[in-house]
């Protein structure tokens, strides 16, 4: 063809050192150039690729866009799939660093060259090119993943039966160490109480201590504040834990006992506030 036409020439010769991979892609696009019958100035207008770009597309000096291929495709009437195949594959080879560099063409050759079928059709990927090479994950480290992750799992579950075993423990025994010991305590843990609250004559007890009249104040412990604390708790009041440590929790619960009893609100347990807890 003539520079007037606006083609290059169709059937020029693609660079010795041009990839296969890379040769394949563009030994089909030129096929449905050619088929297409369009010169290079309709292809640009066609396409939105300009002269100059298919220029270098179809001379192997330069990849074409996944766009450029794809309309290319849709003018030759060719379904897009196979070739996009083919320019992912190409793709890795240019991207990867093995792009040619580009070298003066040999003059054009009036025969057509061997990687250039004479008759037009479909392009057609084999096997090979459309199977990326891509890299597979190591089985060793999934492996490793997989034993990793099922060791976290056993520990957690071996924790959360430990756990449940100790409040069953709580629940049946009575007082067990939970937790451990305070910086402002002593040297001893501090204990859980539960409450098993009943009715005998008329009173209610937690089965903790039977005390109608122990004096108690904040910052004191023991099991007959328990006592209290479960008290209070089956009186609708929140006393915090139950712990036997008469903290600021405590205080509060105790304060709004006696409003509702309609006590002195000292936020101290004493015979009358006992008598409003049991009665």
């Amino acid at each position: 063809m003539t520079a007037s036409g606006g083609n290059m020439p169709r059937r020029k010769a693609l660079p010795a050192e041009l990839d296969p991979r890379v040769r394949q892609l563009v030994t089909q696009l030129r096929r449905l150039k050619d088929h297409s019958e369009l010169n290079m100035l309709q292809l640009a207008a066609k396409t939105g690729y300009s002269q100059k770009s298919w220029e270098r597309y179809l001379g192997g000096r330069s990849l074409p866009p996944r766009e450029a291929v794809e309309a290319l495709a849709r003018i030759g009437g060719v379904d897009p799939v196979r070739l996009l195949a083919l320019h992912e594959v190409a793709a890795d080879t240019w991207n990867g660093g093995r792009a040619p560099t580009p070298t003066p063409a040999p003059s054009p050759s009036p025969s057509p060259s061997p990687e250039e079928p004479a008759q037009p059709g479909f392009p057609v990927v084999s096997d090979t090119l459309a199977t990326r090479a891509g890299p597979k994950p190591s089985l060793g480290r999934s492996l490793r993943i997989a034993l990793v992750a099922g060791a976290v799992a056993l520990v957690l579950a071996v924790t959360s039966t430990v756990l449940l075993v100790l409040r069953l423990n709580a629940h049946e025994n009575g007082p067990t160490v939970t937790s451990p010991v305070p910086a402002a305590a002593s040297t001893s843990a501090p204990l859980v109480y539960t409450c098993r609250i009943q009715q005998i004559d008329g009173l209610w007890y937690a089965g903790i201590s039977r005390t109608r009249d122990a004096e108690l104040a904040y910052g004191g412990a023991g099991s007959d504040v328990a006592e209290a604390q479960c008290l209070l708790r089956r009186a609708g009041i929140s006393p915090g834990g139950i712990d036997g440590m008469f903290g600021p929790l405590t205080q509060r619960a105790v304060k709004a006992m006696q409003k509702r009893a309609g006590l002195d609100v000292d936020g101290m347990v004493g015979p009358r506030t006992w008598q409003a807890l049991r009665g």
